[in-house]
């Protein structure tokens, strides 16, 4: 079972999360609003990856499941995204263990917890 669902708005073709622990959006399809992808996760315990911040502000007022780690990175090129996220993407799959929001932007990572 996946541990991480990723949003529509991340790349489909990324090698950070091609495994069995992930699944797209785009290879679920039963599964297009952002409602479904909430329950989805919730069900099923898993943690969403987006750029979108509507998931990170429903999860400031909700407990999990599901977590979000909200990709703050700004419009870039897709290879400017993978360096920025292949040297932070350890760090955030470590925190989203123990946080229920990881956000990470180019030079750091910010957790908000679950109390």
């Amino acid at each position: 079972m996946a541990l991480f669902i990723i949003d529509e708005n991340l790349p489909y073709l990324f090698a950070l999360w091609k495994g069995e622990d992930y699944i797209h959006v785009y290879d679920m399809s039963n599964i297009s609003t952002d409602d479904e992808i909430w329950k989805y996760a919730m069900e099923n315990n898993m943690t969403i990856v987006t750029k979108d911040a509507d998931f990170s502000n429903r999860i400031l007022f909700k407990t999990p499941p599901p977590k979000v780690i909200h990709i703050k990175l700004g419009n870039m090129k897709i290879s400017q995204m993978y360096e920025c996220l292949n040297k932070t993407w350890n760090m955030a799959k470590e925190e989203i263990k123990t946080q229920k929001l990881v956000n990470v932007y180019s030079d750091r990572i910010e957790t908000i917890g679950n109390n």
